[in-house]
């Protein structure tokens, strides 16, 4: 054995009897500065490759998720292009069909907007609830305190969430 050999051998031995250095330390004297620089390069290019990909990503899944939104509001589009195209012919139409034409109208609508997940919010003679009501008056009557008794304007939910706050006349005691 000659003295290189045995002083790499007294070395891996002697690394073996040392407590263990922290990772964020540079082990000394095992690697040639060369080494080391050219390990760092490596390193450095394969966080900076990381961080490009990482962007890359982000920007792709933002793309998708807006082409995502623009679909679904083209859909939807679509849905009330054809309530528009009944209202057109309503218009066009005489007098004494405007009525039944316009109460086609509004079935058409409430249909298109079911499809898409939005329901009234059915208020009348319910108690007042201000997850769903929004009280824009206090009515004395018969009724009993709290009860919803006239809509002003209906609430809308939309997959659960509210999305439109039913405007409500509420009861109130004598």
């Amino acid at each position: 054995m000659n003295d290189a050999e045995r002083d790499s051998e007294q070395a891996v031995n002697g690394a073996l009897d040392m407590p263990e250095k922290p990772m964020t330390e540079p082990v000394s004297g095992t690697a040639e500065p060369d080494e080391q620089k050219k390990a760092f390069a490596e390193l450095n290019d394969r966080f900076l490759r990381l961080a490009a990909d990482f962007e890359n990503f982000k920007r792709r899944t933002s793309k998708e998720r807006e082409s995502i939104i623009d679909l679904a509001n083209e859909r939807f589009a679509i849905d009330l292009l054809e309530v528009v195209d009944n209202f057109d012919r309503a218009l066009k139409s005489d007098d004494s069909h405007l009525r039944e034409g316009l109460e086609q109208i509004r079935q058409l609508l409430s249909v298109q907007l079911q499809r898409q997940g939005i329901i009234p919010i059915d208020s009348l003679n319910k108690p007042f609830n201000p997850l769903e009501h929004e009280a824009i008056v206090y009515v004395p009557s018969g009724e009993t305190e709290g009860t919803v008794i006239d809509e002003v304007a209906k609430g809308y939910k939309m997959k659960e969430k509210v999305i439109r706050y039913a405007k409500v006349a509420v009861s109130k005691g004598n």
